[in-house]
């Protein structure tokens, strides 16, 4: 596992620091230094043991920036960097966790009134300190103390797609060590639940006490938290990992329980004991004929346990995706042998919301749909930020701008080995409406209309995506609530009436890939294919390599029990485009 996340999350923090103190210019900088450290497909400490000039070789990373990377990946720190920690030894990760409040907000709360964390911004808000400070006010104090619980909770779990690749890495490490025979992640993380706590890896062996130094040993762990004869718990890039280590026999049983959910489970185990069996970490057991089947967790005869499959199987059930273990019909649906065929990755065959750097993306249109074409994908779409509320840096694009860019979507036409469809991302106003002209609109070939602005709880925030939903230009509903995963909690929405509008108007719901996002989730998108609905799984790529995050929607998608049927760019180009123009 590279240190790239590591070194790029550092650079934010400088920049959000930067920006506190009232720097101008460099925060921007800073950021767009850490997007492409994180997406730059060498490890950043291969390039530092290269030189400094094979860092500054990544976009944006300048001769400064540069130097502050070399020095962080040698020495651990940052002079400047903990310089501006102890003259700003404020929270800042935690404070701009609640929704409104920025760096240059938390400088302001910090000057003002001396906060730097949590606690104490939850304090001044209750005690109407915050309304004080010029510029602030009674609705900002409000909703500050109103957000304040979720950035609790918010900083309590992590993002899955920052917690997978630290998953991934470590299994792929112990896979290779001799006393392991098999290995798997198990937990929320292997439902693919948005936000996970720990990272719990379970694995088969015959020799625990081997296993456990092996993964104490692991390279990415930053220090071993503990360490038993078959437990053992690192820290690797600021996330606990656990590994439990149980006898080959039993690896099925206990992947399965481990795995859960909890309510999951208690079907599962209420299942066995309606047919005289009991299943629990350890296998699962014929107790029909003992006493007392609460004597010991291996009491009774062992009929199965060695795999996953087996457990199921001894309970009359198919084997169950991990995705769907959430206790939503599942357990009834394997016993009738009715579950859902889930797509796979590998289904998805063209990604349609993308940007370049026409907007806000960093590669351009050819580099952009070369990628693509490289990937394996059928076609592609660009479909750029057009102006409105909410775009980051007015970096969205006027109808000027989106005529001029149909005109070099054509020349890269001409010249790709892929169908290349042109469109927008239109903003979706407060009121339903679209930022964008139906003139403009109607000359695209995709319009995916999006929430960018105007987040907050609200009572018609469904009657506002509805009235999107039906203008005749759109296409894809993107990112439906808008929300950020562990920043804002984004709309509220009734998805079966959204669901119900959108198969009536044949626009597609959008599972927003990026790991931030995932939006909508499991339960929108069983929402939405109950109601008929078409998905549409889409990146919203700023950059090639976020190409990658597809998987994530796909899974997001798989809670949502949808089979490759329901996706609209599992389908051909052709598929695709009939569904544009219908």
């Amino acid at each position: 596992m590279s240190r790239n996340d590591e070194v790029a999350s550092v650079l934010e923090e400088f920049a959000d620091r930067l920006e506190a103190t009232g720097v101008e210019y460099k925060p921007t900088a800073y950021r767009r230094a850490a997007e492409n450290v994180r997406d730059h497909p060498t490890p950043i400490e291969t390039l530092v043991q290269e030189g400094e000039e094979a860092v500054q070789g990544i976009d944006r990373v300048g001769d400064a920036i540069a130097a502050k990377i070399v020095e962080y990946v040698q020495t651990g720190s940052i002079e400047e960097l903990e310089e501006l920690r102890s003259e700003f030894p404020v929270e800042i990760d935690a404070l701009t966790r609640v929704e409104g409040v920025g760096p240059k907000t938390v400088g302001t709360l910090y000057e003002e009134l001396g906060i730097t964390t949590l606690d104490e911004l939850a304090a001044a808000a209750e005690a109407g300190e915050i309304r004080e400070i010029t510029g602030f006010g009674e609705t900002t104090e409000e909703n500050i103390r109103e957000n304040v619980p979720f950035a609790r909770q918010a900083r309590e779990r992590e993002r899955l797609g920052d917690a997978r690749p630290i998953a991934d890495a470590a299994v792929t490490y112990l896979a290779d060590a001799d006393p392991v025979a098999t290995i798997e992640v198990c937990g929320s993380i292997r439902r693919w639940r948005d936000t996970i706590g720990d990272v719990d890896l379970l694995v088969g062996s015959d020799d625990p006490e081997a296993t456990v130094a092996g993964f104490t040993d692991w390279p990415e762990a930053d220090a071993v938290i503990e360490a038993g004869t078959n437990k053992a718990s690192v820290r690797a890039d600021g996330l606990r990992v656990d590994l439990r280590v149980v006898a080959v026999a039993e690896f099925g049983a206990a992947l399965q329980y481990f795995t859960g959910s909890r309510d999951h489970n208690i079907a599962v185990r209420n299942r066995a004991l309606d047919r005289g069996l009991k299943v629990n970490e350890y296998g699962v057991f014929d107790v029909s004929d003992v006493a007392d089947p609460e004597a010991g967790q291996r009491v009774g005869d062992r009929i199965a346990g060695e795999t996953e499959a087996g457990v199921y199987e001894a309970l009359e059930m198919a084997w169950i995706p991990p995705e769907l273990r959430e206790n939503t019909g599942e357990v009834d649906a394997a016993a009738a042998d009715d579950l859902p065929t889930l797509i796979e990755e590998g289904d998805v065959r063209g990604d349609l919301h993308t940007h370049t750097d026409w907007s806000d993306g960093d590669a351009s249109i050819e580099g952009m749909v070369a990628a693509a074409a490289d990937r394996g994908y059928d076609y592609h779409a660009i479909t750029d930020h057009a102006t409105g509320p909410g775009v980051f840096g007015n970096t969205g694009l006027d109808p000027a701008n989106l005529a001029d860019q149909a005109a070099a979507v054509d020349a890269v036409r001409k010249e790709a080995s892929i169908p290349v469809f042109h469109g927008v991302e239109a903003n979706i106003t407060a009121d339903g409406e679209l930022a964008t002209d139906d003139d403009t609109l109607a000359d695209l070939d995709i319009v995916v209309a999006s929430p960018h602005a105007a987040l907050g709880t609200s009572d018609d925030a469904t009657d506002r995506l509805v009235r999107a939903i039906e203008h005749p230009a759109v296409d894809v509903l993107g990112h439906p609530t808008g929300r950020m995963i562990n920043s804002r909690e984004g709309l509220t929405v009734d998805f079966e009436r959204l669901a119900t509008v959108a198969a009536r108007e044949d626009v597609a719901i959008e599972v927003n890939a990026n790991p931030a996002r995932l939006d909508a989730n499991g339960e929108a998108v069983h929402a939405a294919i109950d109601a008929g609905a078409t998905i549409v799984i889409n990146t919203d790529a700023h950059t090639p390599g976020e190409f990658e995050h597809v998987r994530y929607g796909i899974h997001t998608a798989r809670r949502g029990w949808a089979e490759r049927a329901d996706v609209l760019n599992t389908r051909s180009a052709d598929g695709v485009r009939s569904f544009l123009e219908g």
